[in-house]
């Protein structure tokens, strides 16, 4: 007997979405740890990472990339920048307006995380340079926050 093909929707994609949601997971354990071994939690490394790929920001701008209220990214400023990581610097067109500056510690902190970053330094590796090429230019068509930094000549 033929199988019925399943036309739920979204169906098509349910392994894709599973290989997705298992990188996801490797990247983000990975990342949790490679933190951690800085005394970090995840979402100061993100955003020590945001700050890396985007400049300074307001704390609403930090606040959108991470999906939440603006209040709930004052914790997380508060904690980096009692480490020295970050700084908050009037905004130089809105004076009513902090921007949230990384540091010179916390750019080394952020390419700490990235160097300790183990295993997916290991999966990409084990990449060619066309795939992983390939790799970039299709996360970037997937998000917009990804498509954000340029594609680099040679990836890692």
């Amino acid at each position: 007997m033929p199988e019925t093909p399943d036309v739920r929707p979204g169906a098509s994609h349910a392994p894709l979405l599973d290989a997705l949601w298992a990188s996801m997971a490797g990247l983000y354990g990975d990342l949790t740890a490679a933190a951690a071994a800085q005394g970090l939690t995840y979402s100061q490394a993100k955003a020590l990472n945001v700050l890396r790929r985007n400049g300074p920001a307001p704390m609403r701008v930090l606040a959108a990339s991470f999906r939440c209220d603006a209040s709930n990214m004052t914790g997380i400023v508060d904690r980096l920048e009692s480490r020295g990581l970050v700084r908050r610097e009037p905004s130089p067109t809105d004076r009513r307006v902090k921007n949230v500056v990384l540091s010179e510690e916390g750019v080394a902190a952020v390419e700490k995380i990235r160097a300790g970053m183990h295993a997916t330094h290991e999966a990409l590796d084990a990449l060619s340079e066309e795939e992983r090429a390939t790799l970039q230019d299709l996360l970037a068509r997937l998000s917009p926050d990804a498509g954000a930094a340029p594609r680099a000549a040679k990836a890692p």
